[in-house]
């Protein structure tokens, strides 16, 4: 399968995680703090190259695939480097530089559940959440057990992977599985001709 109908798959299925999460919102009211990035700044995410591969893709066509993995080789930050702090001083605060091609792991955290031990569903969320939005988020908690719909972390990753198995079982260091996804696409394109319609990109 080539890169471009990876990309259009991985695309389709980010595109339906999107309407169930809308749906979840407006149900919980659970909500982001505006301007908050401590989740994104927090250097142990991990994630498969293949949900970044629309964002490698994307360089790609655009002709910044190869300064990105030298700068993204170059990088001794943990920390995402898709993320962009608003301050040295407090990377806390911030936003996704490319928050269109922000990977799965970023859209279900926070609106994703996960089950416990016990069987019962978890919203995987933070703190600032749980404890900012407390009513709310046990109300939801409560809710989604007694069947308000959520989206769930390894239903989602599942579908994920049956679209690359290989890419989209491979978890790792989020920097690292930026590196892959850019190799990835550039490896595909080294001998083979851009994609259709996209002869005059680049």
């Amino acid at each position: 399968m080539s890169i471009a109908h990876r990309v259009i798959l991985v695309e389709a299925l980010f595109a339906k995680l999107e309407l169930e999460i809308a749906v979840f919102q407006e149900s919980s009211t659970l909500s982001c703090v505006a301007g908050c990035g401590k989740c994104c700044a927090t250097p142990e995410i991990d994630a498969s190259p293949l949900e970044f591969l629309p964002w490698a893709f994307h360089l790609f066509l655009n002709g910044n695939a190869e300064n990105v993995l030298l700068a993204l080789k170059s990088r001794s930050k943990s920390s995402c480097y898709i993320y962009n702090p608003l301050s040295l001083l407090d990377s806390n605060k911030g936003n996704c530089s490319d928050y269109q091609y922000r990977g799965l792991i970023c859209r279900l955290f926070g609106f994703g559940a996960n089950k416990d031990k016990y069987g019962q569903y978890r919203i995987s969320t933070c703190k600032i959440i749980k404890d900012n939005q407390k009513e709310a988020f046990e109300k939801t908690t409560k809710a989604i057990n007694d069947g308000l719909a959520i989206p769930i972390f390894t239903d989602y990753y599942m579908n994920l992977s049956q679209i690359d198995f290989k890419l989209g079982n491979l978890i790792l260091p989020i920097n690292q599985a930026l590196v892959f996804a850019i190799e990835e696409v550039l490896q595909y394109y080294a001998y083979r001709p851009m994609p259709n319609g996209y002869n005059n990109c680049a």
